[in-house]
């Protein structure tokens, strides 16, 4: 009993209650988050889409969530975290029930992007928040649960999605609207704004003279790191936009698509938190490129992919990457961030996630219909492109980090 006591405490012992909040608004709205992971099936079997258009259908999504990341991101630094998470919710909430009764392809396609912007909104907020409540020794911990939580959430809506879809997809656009009021419910009664205005701590010289978005999207050391975390997105995407597709070419169910998915879920739900122990004696660089090796392997396994039993093994595989990836993914984020810059820094890095979501399904529907089984090959290069790169960029990274740290502490120690 004391061991568990013990490893509860380094896994998550110390975190403060506001954290706990938006932990649970954030599990209320993955577990609920159905109809994105099934928007491309819904598109080809009940709209009558081809694989290219369904698409590009999706990937308007991905174009209106890199406008609603970057607003996202500013509107949390000027307006506060809370009124930003409660609402991009709302408005969620309701282009989703729009989403569920509309018919024509077009209109389909510009919900689809507006959803893109209210999903892709909290974001930045819900990491920037974290950061203002959780002391910085305690955060890699707090992103670890965060991932947790998230993947939880995507375990049951993955089981309950599946046997859904095969019902009613009315359903699953319904049910995706109800859990997204469900979270904004907590947030408004639970979560307090996070967000304290305070005179600039960082020096003008690391920020610039003005500082504001700009100053993320010129920070080239920031954007090196971005950019490789858009290759493993791009990987990422695969399970939710083109994965499906080929699972339905071998003559799989919907069913069978829920069951890889949830599989994935299972295994960072069991194992997620035993993470941070096992990657703790290893640099950050080091592990992002054996997670992104790992994501390589178990998507380029899928060109030889014909039954259920490979899905699910090469599923274990890319899911054991995205598993270490994590932590160190969110910590080298925030660390890179002034602190007056903490929620526009966010939303340039999930940045790469709508635009991943745009880019997998719009050239990945190309490359399945034309290439075949040989798509995943091209997908696992990717993934080794990525691995390679942190492996170069890590050290110059480590060195940013920590004159960043050494020039923020230097005007707090003035002022007091």
């Amino acid at each position: 009993m004391r061991g568990l006591r013990r490893w509860w405490d380094d896994t998550a012992g110390g975190l403060p209650a506001t954290f706990w909040y938006l932990w649970s608004g954030l599990l209320i709205n993955r577990a609920g988050a159905f109809a994105l992971l099934f928007l491309s099936l819904y598109l080809t079997a009940a709209r009558g889409a081809s694989p290219s258009l369904a698409g590009l259908v999706v990937g308007a999504y991905g174009i209106g969530g890199a406008a609603g990341t970057l607003l996202g991101g500013v509107l949390a630094d000027r307006w506060g975290r809370r009124a930003t998470l409660l609402a991009a919710h709302l408005t969620a909430a309701g282009l989703m029930a729009a989403l569920a009764f509309s018919r024509h392809l077009a209109v389909i396609a510009v919900l689809a992007a507006l959803v893109g912007v209210a999903h892709s909104m909290p974001s930045p907020a819900f990491v920037a928040a974290i950061v203002d409540v959780v002391p910085e020794a305690r955060r890699s911990r707090a992103f670890n649960l965060q991932f947790w939580a998230f993947n939880l959430g995507m375990a049951v809506a993955s089981l309950l999605a599946g046997v859904l879809a095969e019902a009613s997809f009315l359903a699953l656009f319904l049910v995706d609207a109800g859990a997204t009021l469900a979270a904004a419910v907590v947030i408004a009664l639970k979560v307090p704004e996070t967000l304290t205005r305070r005179p600039a701590v960082t020096p003008r010289a690391v920020v610039g003279r003005r500082p504001g978005l700009h100053t993320a999207l010129t920070d080239r050391t920031f954007l090196t790191f971005v950019g490789l975390t858009f290759l493993l997105a791009v990987l990422t995407m695969q399970t939710s936009t083109i994965m499906p597709l080929a699972m339905r070419a071998d003559g799989l169910r919907p069913s069978a698509y829920g069951l890889v998915v949830a599989l994935g879920g299972a295994l960072i739900v069991a194992g997620q938190l035993f993470v941070p122990r096992l990657i703790e004696p290893y640099r950050r660089s080091t592990v992002l490129a054996v997670s992104t090796g790992l994501m390589a392997l178990g998507f380029g396994a899928l060109t030889v992919a014909d039954g259920l039993p490979l899905y699910l093994g090469a599923a274990v595989v890319w899911t054991v990457g995205q598993m270490l990836a994590a932590p160190p993914n969110a910590q080298i984020n925030a660390d890179l961030a002034p602190p007056e810059l903490r929620a526009r820094y966010q939303s340039v890095f999930y940045l790469t996630f709508p635009a991943a979501s745009f880019v997998a399904p719009a050239l990945g529907g190309l490359s399945l219909e034309h290439l075949g089984e040989r798509h995943w090959l091209v997908v696992g290069g990717l993934g080794l492109v990525a691995a390679a790169g942190h492996l170069l960029a890590g050290p110059p990274r480590e060195r940013r980090v920590a004159a960043l740290r050494a020039a923020t502490r230097r005007p707090v120690r003035a002022a007091r």
